[in-house]
């Protein structure tokens, strides 16, 4: 049978969509993009805002158009059940939870799954945590995700490893709340005791976190980057939320930005050529320009090599969307443009700054052109000359120069 899989949102759910993808393949089905007329079609869609709603049904009409059988999982169609059953393309809606017993029935497993990690993708997302137990004002993820729920040491160990065995060179450790994951087993452990048993007992050339809180990047984490420094990504992606301490008590963070700022500094002057992105909401009820402003000031001083901007999005539910003083669209536009043009400001700084230095590319990409695109340990994107390079091998590259959002550079083997 030929099935696509279409996926919207979070690492996490990129990690789940490889996973289906792998034992699919495994088990002799060909996965295939919608262009290639599928006979089915699985859709694991998003709702943290309300474009990704917008996109996952946007998603499920488009793979109906093309003839398949569409069944809908993921966190929008669990929120929105009904709404979603209700919708004439959909053949199956599969709860969360369901996601890998409904691949297991579409096999027709005896008992066993047959992976194959051979897919289109050069890093492997793993996720080795599931659900939420905060309760931030503005997310509704709790409710489609469930509490927090960790995998099994032992269990993560043996899918590093077997990533390795398919040939991955880089491993991004995934989670809905990352950095409280071990706090549910028994004995209980933390991630950094996860992170120094793979880099001990796997032998994956990188791996890399996809998100996690300040709050949870301890000593011993940086410890950690310090001693395994060429296999322990230089990249962290810390959620800022809001420059402004009324604004993160809204929204029911649990740091200052007085926190924030001091632990991100203390951070960076252990790993000072590290990226550090950040995710930031704008125009959360109640954020007047001067509140706006301090997350603009804050932004400026901090160590951000990008920020990831999102407009605030009403989630039914959630205690932000009983909140006053909602923000017109037309500000939150502004405001999301003056920050994204801070954001662009920043990384190409960032860029700048590591021309004529080498770098180690992960190859993901081969042009007909003689050039290969890759990216860096510290999560920069670079384009290299080269006709020679091998997708999935992780090369020395002499960066030369800069273009829009990439670098540009040299193989140190070849003239």
């Amino acid at each position: 049978m030929r099935v696509s899989l279409l996926t919207l949102g979070c690492k996490v759910n990129q990690a789940e969509t490889s996973l289906m993808e792998g034992i699919l393949r495994g088990s002799g089905f060909k996965v295939v993009g919608l262009d290639e007329k599928p006979e089915l079609c699985i859709i694991n869609t998003c709702t943290v805002t309300s474009k990704s709603d917008y996109q996952s049904r946007q998603l499920i009409r488009r793979a109906y158009k093309v003839g398949a059988k569409v069944i809908v999982t993921g966190c929008y169609s669990e929120l929105n059940m009904e709404n979603v059953k209700n919708m004439p393309e959909v053949k199956e809606v599969v709860l969360n939870k369901d996601k890998f017993n409904y691949i297991s029935m579409l096999i027709g497993n005896n008992g066993s799954i047959t992976l194959n990690y051979s897919g289109a993708r050069t890093r492997f997302f793993l996720k080795v945590q599931d659900g939420c137990n905060s309760c931030c004002s503005y997310c509704v993820i709790p409710k489609a995700r469930g509490s927090s729920r960790s995998v099994e040491m032992d269990k993560v160990i043996g899918e590093v490893k077997r990533a390795v065995c398919f040939g991955y060179k880089e491993i991004v450790l995934t989670g809905i709340h990352l950095g409280v994951y071990g706090e549910d087993l028994k004995p209980k452990i933390n991630l950094s005791g996860l992170i120094e048993s793979i880099l001990n007992e796997t032998t994956i050339e990188r791996l890399r976190l996809s998100s996690i809180e300040i709050t949870e990047i301890d000593d011993n984490l940086i410890r950690l980057f310090l001693q395994k420094d060429k296999r322990l990504c230089r990249h962290l992606h810390i959620p800022l939320q809001s420059g402004d301490n009324r604004i993160l008590s809204l929204m029911n963070r649990d740091y200052t930005i007085e926190y924030y700022q001091a632990r991100l500094r203390h951070i960076s002057s252990y790993l000072p050529d590290s990226a550090f992105g950040t995710d930031i909401i704008v125009g959360f009820p109640g954020e007047g320009n001067e509140e706006f402003m301090n997350t603009i000031r804050v932004s400026e001083n901090l160590p951000f090599s990008y920020i990831h901007v999102f407009p605030f999005s009403l989630r039914k539910g959630t205690k932000a969307c009983e909140m006053p003083d909602i923000i017109t669209d037309l500000e939150k536009k502004n405001r999301c443009t003056q920050l994204r043009g801070l954001s662009e400001r920043k990384k190409q700084d960032y860029m700048l700054g590591h021309i004529g230095k080498t770098l180690d590319v992960l190859i993901e990409k081969r042009y007909a052109d003689g050039f290969s695109r890759g990216t860096t340990s510290n999560y920069l994107k670079v384009e290299v000359s080269s006709v020679t390079l091998k997708r999935g091998s992780v090369v020395p590259v002499r960066v030369t120069g800069a273009g829009k959002g990439v670098l540009l550079g040299n193989p140190l083997n070849c003239s």
